[in-house]
């Protein structure tokens, strides 16, 4: 769902203001019917499987009704088998969720959400560029889980412009005492194309920066929470459909700017529909579809680089059964790995060490 109320600084996603900060009645329903389409050309894909999971991302998906959202799924299960346990995560913008009560989304089929939190500090909302306030964040929190929802994944961004250590810990506390049963907390970074990138902000220095995950990490094991990927940290059960992702899954991809990735006989292929909102609905379906095939010489890190983001790793058959590749052709690379202490020495499993896991980007380099 690529539209906002208005583009953060920090934004390099595939998202496009609003006029008048709301899409209309007639846009929502031109656009969820090109969905519709657009899925039907990808049906050939599914190759007998269900749906285990789907995320609406942004952009701001909660511009869009729920009323939409029933009717979507409607359409979706009409032509698609859904598992009875999918998991359907919805990211929600607590600037933007006031005029549709959190009862009317899981009402529609939707039992997860993902708020789009990233600080409890009015200042760094302030120069994040953000619609809401703290107060905001924290009556959506509460409001999700009065309709209901069991599962509320927070986001939350720590490394701000000129943020403390105690700054960062007040944002994971508020998280987890607002109700969050799922945090995905990560390191801003900035990216090419975006405001922050031509005016870069005053970012912490590296000794606040590991100061900041060193006791972030110790708080949120003391809360309870697991860590279970590089960002990621549950009290609830592990995304689905992240997981997923992690270990190099296959999953469709509908609307402008999405990206899919499907295993078929002649290899694995990754595909991405047309960005701009105006000129994927400008075009038949098929039309939009850009396909390519990854590379033999590039699947060993395409996999790695997901699979060893899990702090339990992927079973080693997961290599050969998702990228049609021995293992084996890797065997030096990961007995130095394990000699040096990165890889733990066990041939079921792919996994990093904790020193792995600090040093992730050094041992993915050595797949490339």
């Amino acid at each position: 769902m690529p539209w906002c109320v208005r583009k953060c600084p920090y934004c390099d996603f595939n998202s496009h203001a609003v006029p008048d900060g709301s899409l209309s009645t007639d846009l929502e329903q031109t656009y969820l019917h090109a969905l519709v389409e657009d899925f039907k050309t990808q049906l050939c894909f599914i190759q007998g499987r269900s749906i285990s999971s789907v995320f609406i991302g942004g952009g701001t998906p909660s511009l869009i009704s729920a009323h939409g959202y029933q009717w979507l799924f409607d359409q979706l299960k009409s032509l698609a088998s859904f598992a009875n346990d999918a998991e359907i995560t919805l990211e929600v913008n607590p600037g933007t969720v006031e005029h549709e009560p959190f009862q009317a989304y899981l009402a529609a089929g939707i039992n997860r959400v993902s708020i789009g939190v990233q600080s409890f500090n009015t200042a760094q909302l302030t120069a994040l560029g953000r619609i809401h306030s703290a107060d905001n964040a924290i009556r959506a929190i509460g409001h999700a889980a009065k309709a209901g929802f069991e599962r509320i994944n927070v986001d939350l961004m720590h490394g701000l412009p000129q943020q403390t250590i105690e700054q960062a810990l007040y944002d994971l506390s508020c998280a987890v005492e607002s109700g969050a049963t799922h945090i995905s907390w990560y390191q801003l970074t900035i990216e090419p194309n975006t405001v922050f990138f031509r005016t870069q902000p005053q970012l912490p220095d590296e000794d606040v920066l590991f100061e900041i995950q060193q006791q972030g990490e110790a708080y949120l094991r003391k809360q309870g929470f697991i860590n279970y990927e590089v960002s990621a940290w549950r009290k609830e059960k592990p995304s689905q459909h992240n997981l997923n992702y992690w270990q190099f899954g296959d999953y469709l991809a509908i609307g402008a700017g999405a990206h899919g990735k499907v295993s078929l006989p002649d290899g694995v292929y990754r595909y991405q529909k047309t960005r701009l909102p105006k000129d994927y609905l400008a075009k038949v379906p098929a039309a939009n579809l850009q396909f390519q095939a990854i590379d033999a010489d590039d699947m060993p890190f395409e996999f790695m680089m997901n699979a060893l983001r899990l702090i339990e790793g992927v079973p080693a058959e997961f290599y050969l059964t998702r990228t049609g590749q021995s293992l084996s052709q890797l065997d030096p690379y990961l007995h130095r790995l394990r000699e040096q202490g990165l890889l733990k020495n066990d041939s079921e499993i792919l996994c990093c060490t904790a020193k792995g896991q600090q040093y992730l980007n050094s041992v993915l380099e050595s797949f490339l």
